[in-house]
């Protein structure tokens, strides 16, 4: 949590650089290297892209079976199954595969989010089979050593407590939590105190039959590695893993009635302030207007609208910034910042002028211009390793967003329209009916009694 936070505390200071590069290079080509799409006997969605530059195979499989399919009041299940998965199988313990990885020089992780489980493995070419079948060992033999799980409970715990101390985790969690309310979506991934105690090895060890199936699955092999390698050594053991009928309940979200406000009193000098609403499913039609709209509200760091309006011109808040965060049903659209105490309701006060404006004043040519240029730009820094084109094939495939969508993604950008950027905004941002949540010295900020 600390780590995104530090992401987007950046991402102004990042996004400016990018900015520049793209004015003084717009021409910048990108093409996505082939790609293989199978599905095996199993149910199991394959993805294979060869590129041979490099002596490394990586894999990423998603797994639909994120923390929105945690039990009831069992809240951290999803993300204590992910973990569960590296603390030893039938045939290795904790210690002998870490020492194995440390031998081959290669990498194994999972984790969990609100939507899907992934597990990921990146190998030297030459270990590919011994890094692959520790892949598969991981993934269909875990075995949820007792006192493993128990460490790692004490280890979310101590997580929990520090998020708790920070006021800018703190704010995001209490955003969520007014949000999604009771929903799967409404917990965070990690669990709560209350929710860890209750939890035992057998639930994860439920959780990992009933959704870590292969039917309920996409792997995406991505590197130095031909299909004929693949299909002699790799997929008669993929097609062991065996698959069983998965339920994936549906769930949608109703926007918020009425504006909601939370405050948490906190002796410190900065409020840390989250507004938002109610978003989208990522594969919406309008995604690429709302994100050509969001960027020139306030994802677009030294650019976009807010950072303007309250750091530029009156020096409020170091950063603010806004984003989207799509989900496979429902997101949310959040404006975060953080500023003195004593300019508090006066910096909410111009988000929500802003919001508005964005609704009813067509953006200028400039902005649009620069919106377009930056993302198209900056499209293909999010596939140049192949960590990140495994990862991006994994979601494009798991979001349903189509065989076409890399190919098409400059092009769509560029199409939005002022008209566009508009309609979105007034579709799918709330300045009337939004959830507000502030952390600070409530009497200072003015929402003290």
């Amino acid at each position: 949590m600390k780590q995104l936070r530090l992401r987007r505390f950046y991402t102004c200071w990042w996004s400016v650089g990018l900015f520049i590069l793209f004015l003084i290079l717009p021409g910048l080509s990108f093409s996505l290297p082939p790609i293989e799409r199978t599905t095996l006997q199993n149910g199991l969605r394959l993805i294979v892209s060869e590129d041979h530059s490099l002596p490394f195979v990586t894999f990423q499989l998603i797994i639909d079976g994120g923390s929105r399919l945690d039990l009831p009041d069992k809240g951290g299940l999803s993300y204590m199954t992910a973990r569960g998965l590296l603390h030893g199988t039938t045939r290795h313990t904790a210690q002998q595969m870490s020492q194995t990885l440390d031998f081959l020089g290669a990498s194994l992780s999972s984790s969990s989010s609100t939507d899907y489980t992934s597990v990921g493995l990146r190998v030297l070419k030459k270990d590919l089979i011994q890094g692959f079948n520790l892949f598969m060992e991981t993934v269909t033999q875990p075995v949820f050593p007792e006192d493993e799980f128990r460490r790692e409970i004490q280890r979310t715990l101590g997580a929990i407590k520090s998020e708790e101390e920070d006021p800018g985790n703190l704010s995001e969690k209490e955003f969520t939590k007014a949000l999604f309310g009771a929903t799967p979506y409404g917990h965070p991934v990690i669990g709560t105190e209350e929710s860890l105690a209750r939890l035992t090895r057998n639930d994860l060890t439920s959780f990992h039959d009933a959704y870590i199936r292969p039917n309920n699955a996409v792997l995406v092999i991505v590197g130095d590695v031909t299909p004929d390698e693949i299909k002699k050594s790799l997929i008669p053991r993929l097609e062991s893993w065996i698959n069983r009928t998965v339920s994936q309940p549906s769930l949608e979200q109703s926007p918020a009635s009425g504006a909601k406000i939370l405050t948490k009193d906190r002796a410190i000098t900065q409020a840390n302030i989250v507004l938002g609403n109610v978003g989208s499913k990522r594969n919406n039609p309008d995604f690429f207007a709302m994100v050509v709209m969001n960027y020139i509200l306030g994802g677009g760091g030294f650019s976009s609208r807010l950072f303007t309006e309250i750091r530029a011109k009156r020096g409020f808040a170091y950063s603010v910034h806004s984003a989207f965060d799509f989900k496979k049903y429902t997101g949310s659209f959040s404006i975060s910042l953080q500023t003195k105490n004593a300019s508090a309701r006066e910096a909410i006060s111009i988000v929500l002028d802003e919001i508005k404006k964005m609704q009813t004043e067509p953006v200028t040519d400039k902005e649009l211009e620069g919106a377009r240029k930056y993302l198209t730009g900056s499209f293909p820094l999010r596939l140049d390793t192949q960590a990140k084109l495994a990862g991006f094939l994994a979601q494009v495939e798991f979001y349903g967003l189509g065989v076409d969508y890399a190919d098409n993604y400059a092009s769509r950008i560029l199409a939005v329209t002022k008209e566009d950027v508009q309609r979105v905004a007034t579709k799918y941002l709330r300045p009337d009916n939004y959830i507000l949540v502030v952390v600070g010295n409530l009497k200072e900020a003015g929402f003290g009694e």
